[in-house]
C-alpha cells in the first residue's frame, strides 16, 4: 500500500488561515473550534485535508453563554465533527452552565450522530457521569487524564481516546484498546514542549510511542489509525461527510 498520511484527531487552527497555508499541513486533521461563532466561519470552508468541528469550549465564558442548541444543530449539518465540548474543572465558567451546554450538545447528537471530541480536564469523572446518561456513539476523550479506574469505566462506556505527545497523555496508551486510539497534536497546546517541528498533523511522536509499546513499527500503527478512524466514522454514520481526501484513504483500507 502507498504510504499513508497521518491522522490528527484534535488540533486548533485559525479559521481564517489562508487556504494555501492550510494546504501545506500534513495528514488528515480534525480542527476544533472553541465557540459557535468561530464554527460558523470554519464549517463553510472546504479544505481538502481538514475536517472543521463545531465547538463550545467549557473554559470560555463567551462560548458557553453564546451556545444555543438550535444554532449548534444547524452548524452540524455541514460537518461530521463536534469539537471541542465537555467540562473543565479549572474553568471560571459556572459548573451549572457547563453542564447545561454539554447536555444540550449530547441531546442534539443523540438524534444527529457525530464524532464528538470531549474535553475533560479536571472533570474526568463528571464527564463520564454525563456520558453514562446519554450513551451516544462516537465519543473521543481528548487528552484523557483519568486514573486507571476511570479509564476502565470510559472503555466500558464505549469511549475512544485521542492521545498527544505530552508525557501524561502517552502514559495511558498501554491501558487502551488498540482499536479505540487515535493520535492528536492538540496544537498548539499538546505539542508545545520539546517539539522542534510542532504543527497540526505531526503526530509521529505518538505513533512511534504506540509502536514501541507494541514492539512493532510505525507503518502498521498508522494504518490502524486510519482503520480506527474509518470505524469511528461508520459508527456515527458520517463516512460520506468526510472530504474526498479521507474518502480515498478509506477506500484503500
Amino acid at each position: 500500500m502507498k504510504s499513508l498520511p497521518s491522522v490528527d484527531a484534535h488540533a486548533h487552527i485559525r479559521h481564517d488561515l489562508e487556504r494555501r497555508d492550510v494546504a501545506t499541513l500534513d495528514g488528515m486533521i480534525f480542527a476544533a473550534t472553541r465557540s459557535l461563532e468561530e464554527a460558523t466561519f470554519a464549517v463553510q470552508r472546504d479544505d481538502e485535508r481538514v475536517v472543521w468541528g463545531v465547538g463550545a469550549h467549557p473554559g470560555l465564558a463567551g462560548a458557553q453563554r453564546g451556545f444555543t442548541p438550535e444554532r449548534f444543530e444547524e452548524l452540524l449539518q455541514r460537518t461530521p465533527l463536534v469539537s471541542e465540548v465537555g467540562l473543565d474543572g479549572s474553568s471560571r465558567v459556572s459548573s451549572s452552565l457547563q453542564h447545561e451546554t454539554f447536555r444540550s450538545v449530547l441531546s442534539v447528537v443523540a438524534d444527529l450522530p457525530r464524532i464528538v471530541s470531549v474535553h475533560s480536564y479536571g472533570a474526568t469523572d463528571q464527564v463520564l457521569d454525563v456520558l453514562e446518561e446519554y450513551r451516544i456513539p462516537g465519543v473521543v476523550l481528548h487528552w484523557w487524564l483519568g486514573d486507571l479506574e476511570s479509564t476502565k469505566r470510559a472503555i466500558d462506556l464505549g469511549c475512544w481516546f485521542s492521545v498527544n505527545s505530552s508525557a501524561r497523555s502517552l502514559a495511558i496508551v498501554k491501558e487502551l484498546p488498540k482499536d479505540r486510539i487515535l493520535p492528536e497534536t492538540d496544537h498548539p497546546y499538546g505539542d508545545r514542549k520539546g517539539r522542534a517541528n510542532a504543527r497540526p498533523g505531526n503526530v509521529r511522536d505518538v505513533e512511534e510511542r504506540i509502536a514501541r509499546e507494541e514492539g512493532g513499527t510505525l507503518t502498521p500503527v498508522r494504518l490502524r489509525m486510519w482503520r480506527n478512524l474509518f470505524a469511528l466514522a461508520e459508527a456515527t454514520e458520517t463516512v460520506d461527510m468526510f472530504p474526498r481526501f479521507a474518502q480515498r484513504q478509506f477506500a484503500a483500507l
